[in-house]
C-alpha cells in the first residue's frame, strides 16, 4: 500500500496547505498520511503562553477539518494534536479514519528543564500500555509519539502484536538528526518492521535557545535500511509498504521467534 509523510512547519489555524496536499495524496492513491508534531498546533513553549480557551478552539478546529478530509477522500490521517478536556490540555496522536476516530494519549512525555511537557500536559503517569494499533489495506500499524522512541517496552509490545509499521510523529531539534536516524534504524531492524518517522520543519526562538526543526522525515525498512528520507524543506514523501517484506525479514533474522520461545517457557 502507499503511505505518505507531510513535512511542514506549524500551520496554526490555516488549512490551505493541508487541503492542497491531501488532494495531491488522494490523486496518487495514498491510503495513509502521517503528520509531524506541533504542526497543527504552535510549539510547546508557545502553547504555555496561550489561554486554554484558545488552545481548545484551535484543537476543535483542526479536529473538524481532519475528520472532514478523512471522510471526503477516504484517507486515514494520523496527526499529533493538543486537545482540551475539562479545562486541561492533553497531548495526543489522533487516527482519523473514514469510519472512525481513535486517540493515542502520549504515555511518556519529555521532562527536561528547558522542555518540560510532562509538567504542562495533563496526560496521566501510569504503567505503560500497548500503543494504538489499527489496520489499513492489510497493513497493521502502531502509533507512538516521537519521544517514546527511547522506551524499549513500547516497541516490544508493538512487535508481539504483529505490527508491520510503527508510525512515529516527532518534533526533533538541536541537530539530533544523526542520533535519531540511528535509533530509528535500530528499532526497525531489531523488531523487523517498518518505521515511518515524520518530523516538522521551521524555527522557534526562545531567549538563548534557537529551536531549529530539521525535518529528515524517513522510512526505514524491516531490515534496518533507510528507504526514503526528506531534507529540511516542505515536502510530501510517498512510500510503499509491503506485508510480505515484513514476513521475509522476520523469517530471515528470527528475532521474534527466539523471544517467543522463551516467553512460552514461562507460560506467558
Amino acid at each position: 500500500m502507499k503511505a505518505a509523510v507531510l513535512q511542514l512547519p506549524s500551520i496554526g489555524m490555516s488549512s490551505t496547505k493541508l487541503y492542497n496536499y491531501i488532494r495531491i495524496a488522494h490523486k496518487k492513491n495514498i491510503k495513509l498520511l502521517l503528520l509531524g508534531e506541533y504542526l497543527l498546533n504552535p510549539f510547546f513553549l508557545e502553547l504555555k503562553s496561550m489561554p486554554i480557551s484558545m488552545i481548545k478552539e484551535l484543537g476543535d478546529h483542526q479536529m473538524a477539518i481532519l475528520k472532514e478530509l478523512s471522510n471526503k477522500y477516504e484517507l486515514t490521517i494520523v496527526a499529533p494534536l493538543v486537545i482540551v478536556k475539562k479545562g486541561e490540555p492533553y497531548k495526543v496522536v489522533v487516527k482519523f479514519g473514514p469510519q472512525s476516530t481513535a486517540y493515542y494519549y502520549q504515555q511518556v512525555l519529555i521532562n527536561y528543564a528547558h522542555w518540560n511537557e510532562e509538567k504542562y500536559f495533563a496526560n496521566s503517569i501510569e504503567p505503560l500500555k500497548s500503543p494504538l494499533i489499527f489496520s489499513v489495506e492489510g497493513i497493521k500499524f502502531a502509533i507512538l509519539n516521537g519521544f517514546e522512541l527511547h522506551f524499549d517496552s513500547l516497541w516490544l509490545q508493538a512487535s508481539f502484536k504483529g505490527v508491520d509499521c510503527v508510525l512515529l510523529p516527532s518534533v526533533s531539534t538541536f541537530e539530533s538528526n544523526k542520533r535519531w536516524q540511528e535509533l530509528v534504524k535500530m528499532r526497525a531492524f531489531t523488531h523487523n518492521y517498518y518505521v515511518l518517522r515524520a518530523n516538522r520543519i521551521g524555527e522557534y526562538q526562545d531567549g538563548e535557545y534557537r529551536w531549529s526543526f530539521y525535518g529528515d522525515s524517513l522510512l526505514v525498512s524491516p531490515n534496518g535500511e533507510v528507504e526514503a528520507h526528506l531534507g529540511n524543506s516542505e515536502e510530501l514523501m510517498i512510500v510503499d509498504l509491503d506485508h510480505e517484506v515484513v514476513k521475509e525479514a522476520r523469517r530471515t533474522w528470527g528475532f521474534k521467534e527466539a523471544i517467543s520461545k522463551r516467553l512460552d517457557m514461562h507460560g506467558r
